[in-house]
């Protein structure tokens, strides 16, 4: 993809929000745990929101990259601006879709680079398959 960050945000149309969460979805169906989507606006200029997930191998990185990438071009005639990290050990493949920038990590690299830590300040939401309603109308014990 041609052009500067901020031309292809100004282009692309797409609401950030809705783009991760989206994405974020297509991880979970691939079985990445502890999906977060964190909402960087008012933390930083570069990006509107991370979406940051953990996966058990090199192959399950390489699914739950082929499934973001898929739902990206699918649901929105979206690519990723720039990959980094799907060639080698796969510890850590970000996927910058400028406004959305995903990060999937195995369990070491996550806990290394801390990025919840590192942007404390950021909302976070908790991406999980539990379905809101049911939990809202399972009885507390």
């Amino acid at each position: 993809m041609t052009g500067s960050r901020n031309s292809l945000r100004a282009q692309s149309g797409i609401p950030a929000e809705k783009l991760a969460r989206v994405l974020a979805e297509a991880a979970l169906e691939k079985r990445a745990t502890d999906i977060l989507v964190m909402d960087m606006r008012g933390v930083t200029t570069v990006t509107d929101f991370f979406v940051v997930m953990t996966v058990s191998a090199d192959t399950h990185s390489r699914a739950v990259e082929g499934a973001v990438s898929e739902r990206a071009r699918d649901d929105f005639d979206s690519r990723p601006w720039h990959v980094e990290g799907s060639d080698g050990a796969r510890t850590w493949v970000l996927m910058d879709y400028v406004d959305v920038v995903v990060h999937i990590f195995q369990p070491d690299a996550r806990e290394f680079y801390s990025l919840e830590r590192l942007w404390g300040d950021a909302p976070v939401e908790q991406i999980t398959d539990e379905d809101p309603v049911a939990a809202e109308d399972t009885p507390a014990p």
